[in-house]
Formats: C-alpha cells, structure tokens, sequence
C-alpha cells in the first residue's frame, strides 16, 4: 500500500494551488538495457525565456547541447541526478524512476512551491506536485528538464562507449536496437547493463548454462 505521503503528493493537484516557484521534472533513459535512469528538476527564470524548448527527443542533438548550456546559464536553479543500474534491478524500473526524480527534486538550491512532472506518475514529494501527460512538450520548465536528462544521460553512454567500444553505446545509447541485441549476443553482458530486463537476462542465463563467462 502506498503511503500518505505518496497519495498526497499524487492528489494534491486537484484540492488546491499557489503561487510560488514552480520546477519542471523529466527523466531519460527508462527503456535502455543499460545504463542508469537520470532525471532532472528545473526551476525557470521568467526574467530570461528561452526560446525553441521542446521535447528533447525531437531536437537534434546538437540543438540539445545548446539548449542544455542555455538552461544551465539562465535557469533559477537546476538539479540532474540518476538511480544506478544497480538501484534499478533492486526495485524495478519504475520506482527507479521516482527515486531519481525525487533525487532531482530534493537537488534543487530552491524549494518549489509546485512540481510539475512528465507522464502519469509521481515520485514522492513534501510539496504540491501534479503529473502531466506529455508535458514535455507542452511546459516549458518540463521540456527543459527533459533535455538536461537526455544530453546528460547521452554523456554518460559516451563515456562507456570509450570503455566498451565494441557494443556501439555512442550509437544506440543503451537501446536494445539490433546492434545492441548482437554485441550482447557476441561479448556478453556488462556490469552496466540491467540483469533483470530480459535481453540482458536471457544472455546471463546462456552464459551459465554454456559455462561460458559474462563480462563481470
């Protein structure tokens, strides 16, 4: 059952509002086979707008990068941070998720007075927060969030790319594509990559029924 913390946080939305700051929260990377889940909290300033905030999966990545250094440079305060692999096979993937949000949440130098967050889940929260479908393409401060996510996730799979380069993370960024699917096939899996989804799981338990030996 979940806890009056969590219900309040979910419901508050729909008993009252108020003027304050208000923080954007978004995460990247919850359908990769590998990596950790990272998230992130924005607070805008009204005084600086920043022009051309979307979805970070429909920017170029460049136009991500530049955005990204734009928010850090004008936002109020912003805050990344991330559930690990390890966090995310302990507890599944969804509550990872909320974790990370939280985490990103709890990061921020100032409290919001509200938190808008992307999808129809909330993490749990001591502050008015309400779930917004889509909202990375509909507000602002989610949007930006979502971007920060995103290049700071694609970062971290570039850098295990220079680790591994024979699974092609700068490429496919974790996914399970065909690529993926066949170097894990070829080399087996990685400390990196998530034992309990099931590509990755299906490849340990061939290891130990060949005796063959996963990438510890």
């Amino acid at each position: 059952m979940r806890s009056k913390k969590f219900l309040k946080a979910e419901q508050a939305h729909l008993a009252w509002d108020v003027p304050g700051l208000v923080a954007g929260v978004d995460e990247a990377g919850r359908g990769p086979l590998a990596g950790p889940v990272v998230a992130a909290a924005v607070i805008l300033d009204d005084r600086s707008p920043i022009k051309g905030l979307a979805d970070s999966k429909l920017l170029t990545a460049l136009r991500r990068e530049r955005l990204y250094d734009e928010i850090r440079a004008k936002a109020l305060c912003c805050s990344v941070a991330q559930a690990s692999v390890e966090e995310i096979d302990q507890l599944n993937i969804l509550q990872a998720t909320m974790l990370a949000m939280r985490r990103a949440v709890l990061g921020l130098r100032l409290k919001p007075t509200k938190v808008l967050v992307d999808g129809n889940r909330l993490p749990a929260l001591d502050v008015l927060a309400e779930a917004i479908v889509s909202g990375d393409a509909l507000v602002p401060c989610i949007s930006a969030a979502s971007i920060l996510a995103k290049v700071t996730r694609d970062r971290l799979l570039c850098e295990m790319h220079l680790q591994h380069p024979e699974y092609g993370f700068d490429r496919h960024k974790g996914y399970g594509t065909a690529e993926h699917l066949r170097a894990l096939q070829e080399h087996g899996a990685l400390p990196m990559h998530r034992r309990t989804f099931a590509p990755v799981a299906r490849v340990l338990a061939n290891a130990v029924l060949t005796g063959a030996h996963p990438n510890e």
